[in-house]
């Protein structure tokens, strides 16, 4: 059964309609997209060059937005980091290397709060249906068509943050083994961003923002507890027991949001349903391509969750941090783009930290 909209997809009558399964997802997944391919006699650069000149929708006023929003998340962690999170980290009496790393923890679980919160509040209390009846995305869509400026601001706020990411996993954030793939990570997430907005994809754009957001609010709120329950010369009990929880509750949501949802949702809604609402929808493969990329970056990680549960279930590991930080015994950390102090507040050359143990 559908639900019928109007032009912004807003609900008018729900009826709701099954969620498919992994095997549905796979073998329509598979015939539509080969019949597509089939279809394309003309398929290549020169088609493409053409499709996005007479498709690409954006305004030098909104690129101009999106820079200043740039720099301003810049500075505004940077002030932050000075005025707010390290003072607390010294008031509250951290060890040296988790006050070293508290402010980007802290920093991070304030911009995506809220941001995953407003993407909630989109999608839950807006009178939109994407998150019930994700093929609505598509519904009604035509090229160049106004964007709700609802719609318009969470874009705004989260493509400019991803720039900001960007030269923060290069130049602030502390480089872990997998900062390549994370630095891999925001450029396709700002390609997605950039794109669905120009082309009128943004529907779809807010329920993937919004089934991503919310692994990174419970992986900040996370590490921060770990950094807490050793502090003043003392275990607190308290930020131990949040931290253990929200390992747990970060390893489901991972899977129930990115591994269950984002594929049984949005890939369905890209690989299927947005050609039977749009036939010949610009720039297809494209952004279904950047969106399996997200997908195998997903697992990606997961698997890093996996090991460490693992390594913790079997003593490996004795307590509970960040698995994105760990290391074997011994092996040395290589740190490229930045030379100044690392976790334990020591001073690297070239980028490479020795000792660095989890």
């Amino acid at each position: 059964m559908m639900e019928r909209h109007n032009e912004d997809g807003r609900i008018l009558l729900s009826e709701g309609e099954p969620m498919p399964g992994y095997a549905e997802l796979i073998s329509r997944g598979y015939a539509v997209m080969l019949a597509a391919l089939k279809g394309c006699t003309d398929c290549g650069w020169e088609l493409s060059r053409s499709t996005l000149m007479t498709n690409a929708h954006i305004t030098w006023v909104e690129l101009a937005l999106f820079l200043l929003c740039t720099v301003f998340w810049t500075a505004m962690r940077g002030g932050m980091t000075a005025y707010v999170f390290q003072p607390l980290a010294r008031w509250s009496r951290l060890q040296p290397k988790d006050a070293a790393k508290m402010p980007e923890s802290a920093w991070k679980l304030t911009f995506y709060t809220l941001a995953w919160s407003y993407s909630a509040y989109l999608l839950f209390f807006a009178g939109y249906s994407f998150f019930q009846d994700p093929g609505s995305a598509f519904h009604g869509w035509q090229s160049g068509m106004r964007v709700p400026c609802d719609i318009a601001i969470a874009y705004l706020i989260q493509g400019s943050f991803y720039g900001h990411s960007i030269y923060a996993t290069l130049y602030m954030d502390a480089w872990r083994r997998d900062s390549i793939v994370m630095l891999a990570h925001h450029l396709i997430t700002l390609a997605l961003i950039a794109f669905s907005y120009a082309f009128r994809y943004h529907n779809v754009g807010v329920l993937v923002l919004f089934l991503h957001d919310i692994s990174d609010v419970q992986l900040e709120l996370t590490k921060l507890n770990v950094y807490f329950k050793s502090r003043g010369g003392g275990r607190h009990l308290i930020n131990e027991v949040v931290s253990n929880l929200g390992c747990v509750s970060f390893s489901f949501s991972w899977f129930w949001f990115r591994l269950y949802w984002f594929p049984l949702k949005v890939l369905y809604a890209t690989c299927i349903t947005s050609l039977e609402a749009v036939p010949n929808i610009p720039l297809y493969f494209f952004f279904n391509f950047l969106l399996f990329l997200l997908l195998l970056m997903n697992i990606y990680w997961f698997l890093f969750i996996l090991l460490f549960v693992a390594k913790v279930l079997t003593g490996r590991m004795k307590e509970l941090s960040d698995v994105r930080e760990y290391e074997e015994e011994g092996e040395p950390r290589k740190v490229p783009f930045v030379s100044g102090p690392d976790a334990n507040g020591k001073y690297m050359q070239n980028g490479v930290v020795k000792d660095k143990n989890l």
